[in-house]
């Protein structure tokens, strides 16, 4: 990853510095990592995807906090931050570009493609939360939306380390099913800990999601189980402005069973996703795989 800012401008070398040096979680390079070496991938072309799939994940993050006006992401300072608006769009380009030269580099035609239709799977996604998605209470919108934004990109990470290791096409769907219900689940409780987590580790105001009007899981549920309550009724109706509306929202669902309903559903993707390892013999990749999906489910940051 760090190689693909050889022989550019100094300062776009600096911001490709920036922000593999902010850390995360790698979870989707290692999710290919493990899929293809349980498979017997070749481990050059797994690392090349990983970095591939990696750098188009950061291009996105660069993307997404320039449009939420983000100047914080895991304790570090935004290229937005420090940077213009035009630049931030540029390097976000750039890497864009580098992800795609990578995944070239694999020389596998269907990856290439798979690759394409899940930026642009990414990038519709974010549009539809943009334009018509405020205020919207609706599972099939809600799993719409965090498909896009998050699963797919899960799904893509397995099922192209799969493509490039093996034939064998039930595998290959078996291996996008797990990336797709980890995905899901990932994000469920990404949407949980905006209800729950510590405002200093989560790294935004608590409740955020709703203060935009996006409609996450746990609201979802309250709001089937409390369809007349005047707030849940004003944010359907555009009242998401409403800062203390809203935040009365959030501390009634904060008491509420929704978190728990919402966590349960988390916990049922995750058990689908395990269930696609049973075919294999057990490995230390599978027991790895394993333990990632428990992970998904445990975190609290």
């Amino acid at each position: 990853m760090r190689a693909q800012g050889n022989e550019c401008h100094p300062d776009l070398r600096a911001a490709l510095e920036h922000l593999l040096a902010a850390g995360g979680k790698r979870i989707r390079p290692t999710l290919g990592l493990l899929v293809g070496n349980m498979l017997g991938g070749n481990s050059d072309t797994l690392v090349t995807l990983g970095a591939a799939v990696e750098l188009l994940h950061t291009a996105t993050l660069v993307h997404d906090d320039l449009i939420d006006g983000a100047l914080l992401r895991r304790g570090a300072e935004t290229l937005n931050a420090r940077w213009s608006s035009a630049a931030t769009v540029l390097t976000g380009d750039f890497l864009f570009a580098r992800a795609a030269k990578l995944a070239a580099e694999t020389d596998h035609l269907p990856l290439m493609v798979l690759f394409a239709d899940t930026l642009a799977i990414i990038v519709n996604g974010e549009l539809t939360q943009l334009f018509s998605a405020r205020g919207v209470i609706n599972r099939e919108n809600y799993f719409q939306r965090i498909y896009a934004k998050t699963a797919s990109l899960f799904e893509m990470s397995t099922r192209a380390a799969a493509i490039i290791s093996t034939e064998d096409r039930a595998i290959i769907e078996s291996m996008r099913k797990f990336g797709y219900e980890l995905g899901i689940a990932f994000q469920i409780v990404d949407d949980l800990l905006d209800f729950t987590g510590e405002q200093a580790t989560v790294g935004k105001p608590l409740g955020s999601d709703l203060l935009q009007g996006l409609v996450t899981l746990p609201a979802i549920y309250y709001a089937e189980a409390n369809p007349d309550h005047p707030d849940v009724r004003s944010l359907a109706a555009g009242g998401w402005g409403d800062h203390e509306r809203m935040e009365r929202l959030v501390q009634a669902i904060r008491g509420s069973d929704a978190i728990q309903k919402a966590m349960r559903e988390a916990e049922q993707c995750v058990e689908r996703a395990t269930t696609c390892l049973e075919p294999f013999e057990d490995s230390e990749e599978r027991a790895a795989l394993e333990n990632l999906a428990r992970y998904v489910v445990d975190r609290r940051v």
